[in-house]
């Protein structure tokens, strides 16, 4: 397996780094990964990790829902079931935002919200780097999913972006951001959705926190992390809204990583109920949290 290490902070690009925890892959691989934070700005991200050419069999796993929809087992079912009311929920929160016109969702697994925004009206685009995945997305969406470089799209074209759960799996951060920016219309809007280290469940749950998810979660990001990122290419964050349900999703599989001290369905009820209680009072903290950026108009 060849690593890649990073030596600057994808946010500020300073230099020093401290250690904050040592995680384990519980999906796939049994290693585990160190996650460092920055010390001038406490961005925090997965250092050393795969490399792009090889992180591919890291994702290798017929568990692995969001490359797989026919993926069984328990937790599956219950993604599955969430994801029916989700994907209403996120087609209604782009309409409330976005001039509808065209969508590209990047980074757009097997289609599902493709699909949604679709027969809503919605003309749209995808772009999945996962064969299966993308094959599966071009049946449901009825349409063919891209996979060659960004290049493909016009400039300006697009009234909304979305990457939902994604940003966190990109290795080149920085410049995928520069090139989805780039096909925005000036009044576009870009909504990203990532898991919140912030978050009570994070706290609680530690190493076994389920959205630390490494190596295939290359960045954790915070609120604080995110709006900086999004400042840095000149978009401001005129939204945060909260995934409620994922707090309960990621205490479901954060419970089954605590192996012989996972509890059952009732911790993992609490766990959820909590979290999202205490983000009610604690600025918004919610367990995943969805961006919603604007370019920021020009100094006159």
């Amino acid at each position: 397996m060849i690593y890649e290490r990073l030596e600057k902070c994808p946010v500020c690009g300073k230099t020093e780094f401290r250690n904050k925890l040592v995680v384990e892959d519980k999906s796939v691989s049994k290693e585990s990964f160190a996650i460092q934070q920055c010390v001038a700005c406490s961005f925090q991200f997965t250092n050393p990790r795969p490399d792009e050419a090889h992180i591919g069999r890291y994702y290798e796993s017929e568990e692995y829902v969001s490359h797989n929809s026919g993926a069984g087992g328990m937790i599956n079912q219950a993604y599955k079931v969430a994801r029916f009311f989700t994907m209403r929920r996120k087609v209604a929160l782009l309409n409330k935002r976005a001039k509808k016109g065209r969508l590209l969702d990047y980074g757009c697994g097997t289609g599902h919200f493709l699909a949604a925004a679709k027969s809503n009206g919605w003309q749209v685009a995808g772009w999945e780097p996962n064969a299966r995945a993308r094959e599966e997305a071009s049946q449901r969406v009825g349409q063919p999913i891209g996979v060659e470089s960004l290049v493909q799209f016009q400039p300006a074209s697009f009234d909304a972006i979305t990457l939902w759960h994604v940003l966190e799996h990109v290795h080149t951060l920085n410049e995928t951001l520069q090139q989805l920016i780039r096909l925005l219309k000036p009044d576009g809007i870009l909504m990203i959705a990532v898991p919140n280290v912030d978050s009570l469940d994070a706290q609680h749950y530690r190493q076994d926190w389920a959205a630390y998810d490494v190596p295939r979660h290359l960045y954790h990001f915070t609120p604080k992390t995110m709006t900086q990122l999004l400042k840095k290419h000149k978009m401001q964050v005129e939204e945060v809204l909260p995934m409620p349900l994922d707090a309960y999703y990621v205490s479901m599989l954060s419970e089954k990583h605590r192996a012989e001290r996972g509890g059952g369905m009732l911790t993992v009820l609490k766990a959820g109920y909590k979290s999202n209680q205490y983000a009610a009072q604690h600025e918004g903290q919610y367990s995943s949290l969805i961006y919603v950026a604007h370019k920021r108009p020009a100094a006159g």
